[in-house]
């Protein structure tokens, strides 16, 4: 019987031997068995982690999270946290590019995935957001989350096409972002002193939500 795997150890190295299968081959082409092998891991252990090659990305999302939600930021304002959580994440895709950049691209014509990592993104963007004390209480909050949501794809498709080595034209558009955001009262910290007449629902809504393209 084959020893156990460290599940962190299992997980890094499936996740690149995965990813970079994708980048050769593409996301339809990609087998789990092929990628166990590929990066010397027990196929039976792999099966038992990874039961859908879709779990290749939602790991690799937790990884960002993990090193994402560390680091002592107290006294700091609520913008600058969040651009270097959401820049943390960009670090660690920044190591499967090739791959990641081949599952963008397929996003398109398999709405399935595109749903699936909507759904996992969102998830991660709950814990940046309350990890940086983004008020996410009542109706604004939520506006305030999906306000967070249009940040991150504007910076994500920043760094799709960027070709610098310290991803300057992806910090350039995710701080250019945050500022439009916090411009348009999207970045409401958890920790500002309330003044009166504010509740603790928070139930009043922003004036306005800021387009993507703007």
């Amino acid at each position: 019987m084959t020893a156990a795997i460290d599940p962190k150890v299992l997980d890094h190295a499936l996740i690149e031997s995965a990813l970079f299968l994708v980048g050769q081959h593409g996301w339809h082409r990609l087998s789990l068995v092929e990628a166990a092998r590929d990066a010397g891991l027990p196929v039976d252990q792999v099966r038992a982690r990874y039961p859908f090659k879709a779990c290749v990305l939602t790991a690799l999302s937790r990884l960002a999270d993990e090193a994402a939600l560390q680091g002592d930021h107290e006294g700091l304002p609520l913008r600058d946290v969040l651009f270097d959580l959401l820049m943390r994440r960009f670090d660690v895709f920044q190591e499967h590019r090739t791959g990641l950049r081949t599952v963008l691209h397929t996003l398109p014509r398999d709405p399935a995935l595109a749903a699936l990592i909507a759904t996992a993104t969102l998830d991660s963007l709950r814990w940046v957001a309350d990890y940086a004390g983004l008020d996410r209480r009542g109706l604004s909050g939520a506006i305030r989350l999906n306000s967070l949501g249009v940040v991150w794809t504007h910076a994500v498709r920043a760094w799709e096409k960027d070709d610098t080595s310290d991803l300057s034209s992806t910090m350039n558009a995710l701080d250019h972002a945050l500022n439009r955001a916090e411009r348009f009262g999207m970045l409401k910290s958890l920790y500002t002193q309330e003044t009166e007449g504010d509740t603790e629902e928070d139930s009043g809504l922003p004036d306005y939500v800021p387009a993507d393209d703007e």
